[in-house]
């Protein structure tokens, strides 16, 4: 079973949706005694809130996720428990591999003197995205009971709890004094509900135009009845708004996210007609083999270039300053390519790479193997391999489940790998 490039693309849209949101409404002013504290647009350009629609796409980042799983387990030949593992491991070692350099980065930042409000701020930006373990990792662990629940029982029906725990929430949100804490089971119920859309997607239950549009026009009904009840516009969080719909995950947010895995299934045909071109293709596959380390790291670059600017003494527009009208907003659009650069230049040095014997000859795995191959599939993920009819550069995996499932295509496989 090769993995659908359609799939990839609309996780590569997710994850480059999450980085450029995360980038465009963090600010990091400068503060006197050469500190940074955080600020958002958001606050004083309420009409940017729209935006949040477009950039804010966890929805498709847990659709995927499920979908990725879902795939993954059907196609494993051992035990459940090997496949979580192994699941588990792709996903853990690229945080172990933040928090053990960032651990050292903030070392050496407090030897020189930093001020402690940038590391605060630091520490904050650096951890604040790996919120998605808690709901992914129970997600993946109970993937097999979801899909045979999918199964059974049909994908709405499976959805309709997660969706009354998320309503209730809301509901306690607004009844409980300001600043009480909901259980976590409100996280895992919002973001179940695309999960549960991918692994039913997986398991050729989404096919069709007719579910994507069905998908597409239920939810967008219902962001319009949430948005007249008074739901924020925004779907992230607002510095100093009393409500958020995202802390906890509200039900325009759920809404939001079941629009965009409508729209993600209705542009599956164009995503893989557009595919066959070399140039998308390839951005991608680069994507989403660097997956888990651009989510991971995206947050620590933007500190590390602010901060960095800011030793000069100067106040960058964009960078440095208050963001408060929309010239720091377009200011801070010329800033997005050098954070980019930074930012890849990040997620490709120290990639491992380790060769594989392929009968007698030592190859090397396309990409460099390891880490970065796998990473991709944590955070969300199918496994990484590669049609090599398509591609022409079979994955090692992919050459060893030919061999033993279909003899005849042997020859093919040993072809493409002398």
């Amino acid at each position: 079973m090769s993995r659908d490039r359609a799939v990839d693309a609309l996780r590569a849209y997710a994850i480059g949706g999450v980085v450029l949101g995360h980038w465009l409404v963090t600010g990091l002013v400068s503060t006197g005694d050469g500190g940074l504290h955080q600020a958002s647009p958001l606050t004083a350009l309420p009409d940017l809130a729209p935006m949040t629609w477009v950039l804010q796409t966890l929805g498709l980042f847990f659709f995927t996720a499920g979908f990725g799983s879902a795939r993954s387990l059907a196609r494993h030949r051992g035990g459940a428990g090997g496949w979580l593992a192994g699941r588990l491991r792709r996903l853990l070692l690229p945080v172990v591999a933040l928090l053990g350099v960032g651990a050292a980065v903030l070392l050496a930042a407090t030897v020189v003197g930093t001020s402690d409000d940038t590391l605060a701020v630091a520490l904050r930006l650096a951890v604040s995205p790996l919120w998605f373990l808690l709901p992914l990792v129970v997600l993946v662990a109970v993937t097999g009971p979801l899909r045979a629940a999918v199964r059974r029982w049909g994908v709405a029906r499976c959805v309709a709890p997660a969706v009354a725990v998320v309503a209730a929430a809301d509901v306690a949100v607004r009844l409980l004094p300001a600043g009480t804490a909901l259980p976590p089971v409100t996280v895992l119920a919002a973001w179940s509900v695309p999960y549960l859309l991918g692994v039913a997607h997986a398991d050729g239950r989404l096919g069709g135009r007719r579910v994507g549009g069905a998908l597409a026009a239920g939810a967008a009904v219902a962001l319009a009845v949430l948005l007249a009840l008074g739901y924020p516009v925004s779907a992230v969080g607002v510095p100093g708004a009393g409500v958020s719909n995202l802390n906890p995950p509200s039900l325009l947010v759920v809404a939001l996210a079941v629009a965009q895995v409508g729209l993600g299934l209705l542009a599956l045909p164009a995503l893989r007609r557009l595919l066959t071109r070399p140039l998308p293709g390839r951005a991608v596959t680069e994507v989403n083999r660097y997956a888990a380390r651009v989510y991971l790291w995206h947050q620590p670059v933007l500190v590390a270039v602010t901060a960095l600017t800011a030793r000069g003494g100067l106040a960058l527009p964009g960078l440095h300053t208050v963001p408060d009208d929309p010239g720091w907003v377009l200011a801070r659009c010329c800033w997005l390519p050098l954070f980019a650069v930074v930012l890849v230049t990040v997620v490709r040095v120290g990639r491992p790479r380790r060769g594989v014997r392929v009968g007698a000859a030592r190859r090397r795995q396309p990409g460099g193997g390891g880490l970065s191959d796998r990473s991709a599939e944590c955070v969300p993920a199918v496994p990484q391999v590669y049609d090599h009819r398509r591609s022409g550069r079979p994955d090692l995996q992919e050459v060893i489940a030919v061999r033993d499932s279909d003899p005849p295509s042997r020859g093919r496989a040993d072809g493409q790998t002398r």
